[in-house]
C-alpha cells in the first residue's frame, strides 16, 4: 500500500512538472512567433494546466475506469471553482473585466449544463453515457471557444520585450518533449495506483477521482492562480480557472469520449449540480457589492461550501 501511494505521489509530481516544462517551452515558442502574453495565458497556459487531467482521463477511458474519468473532470472543476478561486479571492478581492462576467463565466455555465444533459442522455434511451457523437459536439464547442478567444485577441500585439525573451530552439523543443513524456508517464502512474489503492481500502473510484486525483491534477491551476493573486493580476487568476473549466469539459471529456464512449453513473449528478450552482454563485457575486468583483467573504463562502460538501461525501462513503 505504501509503495502504491508513493508511486501515486511521484506520478502527480511528474504530471505537474511535465505540464510546467511543456508550458515553458510552448510559451517561448509562441513568443518566438510574436504571440502576446495574454494570448499565451488564455490558450497555451490554460491547456498546459489542464494537460494532467487530459492524460489521466485518456488512460482511465482506455482502461474502462469510467467513474475515474467523470470524477477527475467534475472534481477538478469543482476544486478549481470553489477551492482555488476561493483561496485566490481570500488573498485579494477578484476584480474582473466585463467580458469575463458576460461571456467567459456564462460559457463555463453552458459547459456544465451541457455535460449534465449529454451525460444523462435525455434525448436518447435514458442510459447515461458520453458517446463519440457527444464527444464531437463537445470538441466542436471547444473549437468555437478558441475562435472566440482568437477574435478577442487578434488585435492584441505583443510588446517588444515579449518578442525577444525566447530560449534557444533546442531548449524549447527539449522542454516540450520532456514535458510530454512526464505527462504520459505520470498519467499512467496516477491512474494505475489510484485504482489499486481504492480497491485495497474499499473506497470507490468516484471518491478517488473527485478528491485525490482531481486535487492532484488541479495543482497547476492552484499554483498559477495563487501566484497571480499575490501579484494582484486578477484577470489571470480568474481567467485561468474559468478557462480550465471550459477546457476540462469541452476538450478533455470530448477527447476521452472520442477515444472510447464513457458510461455515466447518475451518482455524479449531485457533483454536477454543485458545479452548476457554484458557477451561478460566481456570476451572482459579480453583482453583489461592488460590480465585477468577488469580495473576500464571497471567496470564503465558496471555500466553506466545498469543504462541507467534501466532508459529506467522505461521510457517505464511510
Amino acid at each position: 500500500m505504501l509503495v502504491q501511494f508513493l508511486i501515486l505521489v511521484l506520478g502527480l509530481i511528474l504530471l505537474i512538472k511535465g505540464a510546467d516544462w511543456m508550458v515553458n517551452g510552448a510559451s517561448s515558442l509562441a513568443r518566438k512567433y510574436n504571440v502576446s502574453d495574454l494570448a499565451i495565458g488564455l490558450t497555451i497556459v490554460a491547456f498546459g494546466t489542464s494537460a494532467p487531467e487530459l492524460v489521466v482521463n485518456l488512460y482511465a477511458a482506455i482502461q474502462n475506469h469510467h467513474d475515474l474519468v467523470f470524477g477527475n473532470v467534475i472534481g477538478s472543476n469543482n476544486i478549481n471553482l470553489f477551492v482555488i478561486l476561493g483561496i485566490a479571492g481570500l488573498i485579494t478581492p477578484m476584480v474582473v473585466q466585463s467580458s469575463t462576467v458576460w461571456k467567459e463565466i456564462p460559457f463555463s455555465l453552458l459547459a456544465a449544463v451541457l455535460l449534465f444533459v449529454l451525460a444523462n442522455n435525455f434525448s436518447g434511451n435514458g442510459v447515461g453515457s458520453i458517446s463519440r457523437i457527444d464527444g464531437l459536439v463537445l470538441l466542436a464547442l471547444f473549437a468555437g471557444f478558441l475562435f472566440y478567444v482568437y477574435k478577442q485577441l487578434k488585435n492584441d500585439a505583443p510588446t517588444p520585450s515579449e518578442a525577444v525573451q525566447t530560449m534557444p530552439p533546442l531548449k524549447i523543443w527539449g522542454l516540450i518533449l520532456v514535458g510530454m513524456a512526464g505527462l504520459v508517464l505520470g498519467g499512467r502512474m496516477v491512474v494505475t495506483n489510484a485504482v489499486t489503492i481504492a480497491s485495497a481500502i474499499g473506497i470507490s473510484e468516484k471518491i478517488v477521482g473527485l478528491t485525490i486525483v482531481a486535487l492532484g491534477t488541479s495543482l497547476p491551476e492552484l499554483a498559477t492562480s495563487v501566484v497571480a493573486a499575490l501579484k494582484k493580476n486578477n484577470d489571470i487568476a480568474v481567467g485561468n480557472i474559468i478557462g480550465s473549466n471550459i477546457f476540462n469539459i469541452f476538450l478533455i471529456l470530448g477527447t476521452s469520449a472520442l477515444v472510447k464512449p464513457i458510461s455515466f453513473n447518475p451518482i455524479f449528478n449531485t457533483d454536477i449540480y454543485l458545479l452548476i450552482g457554484g458557477t451561478l454563485l460566481l456570476f451572482i457575486a459579480m453583482f453583489t457589492g461592488q460590480k465585477k468583483k468577488m469580495d473576500r467573504w464571497e471567496a470564503g463562502l465558496m471555500l466553506v461550501i466545498y469543504l462541507g460538501y467534501t466532508a459529506y461525501l467522505v461521510g457517505m462513503e464511510i
